[in-house]
């Protein structure tokens, strides 16, 4: 079973998965942030302290349908997809500034690709991925936040096909949308 657990920042995604969660006792948490400076470092031991000791953190953005494979538990949260789609930009077209759009083309099959790998993985579990929505917004003016828009806004139109139910977060409460 898949969630998709979409909404602005700091709409109430999180913690609408972890409640959800509550009565599990094993539960691997993928964190696909990097800690980058003291206020993600915070940011992050906030969710850990939050979240106790009923979770196993796996923490990377790259090769998660392995990471799901491969893990013990049945319940799986994967914190954030608007992350790993950010890291895996940096780490396939480091300058995309400068990217012909075929490179981005590619980059955009490659993330496609990873995340295929987790939906197949995901057959066997429950897993909650929680995304940020990006189709309310503004378009960027920068070339990066265009990209990211239109790879992650894709990737959870995806996501969402293969989910089992989409919640949205407004505001810290949930809208079910499927």
């Amino acid at each position: 079973m898949i969630v998709l657990v979409t909404g602005g920042m700091r709409s109430g995604k999180s913690s609408y998965v972890e409640n959800r969660l509550k009565e599990e006792v094993e539960i691997l948490y993928i964190a696909t942030g990097l800690i980058t400076d003291d206020e993600m470092k915070e940011r992050v031991r906030l969710h850990q302290e939050r979240r106790g000791n009923r979770y196993r953190t796996y923490e990377g953005h790259q090769n998660l349908g392995q990471a799901i494979e491969e893990a013990g538990e049945k319940v799986v949260m994967i914190e954030c997809m608007g992350t790993m789609v950010t890291n895996l930009i940096f780490d396939y077209c480091p300058d995309i500034d400068h990217a012909s759009t075929e490179e981005i083309r590619a980059l955009e099959e490659k993330i496609v690709e990873d995340v295929d790998q987790m939906i197949k993985a995901s057959e066997e579990k429950e897993v909650y991925l929680v995304t940020n929505e990006v189709g309310m917004g503004l378009v960027s003016e920068y070339r990066l936040g265009r990209v990211f828009t239109d790879i992650l806004g894709r990737v959870n139109q995806k996501l969402a096909r293969q989910a089992d139910q989409v919640i949205m977060m407004v505001s810290g409460y949930p809208l079910t949308v499927k």
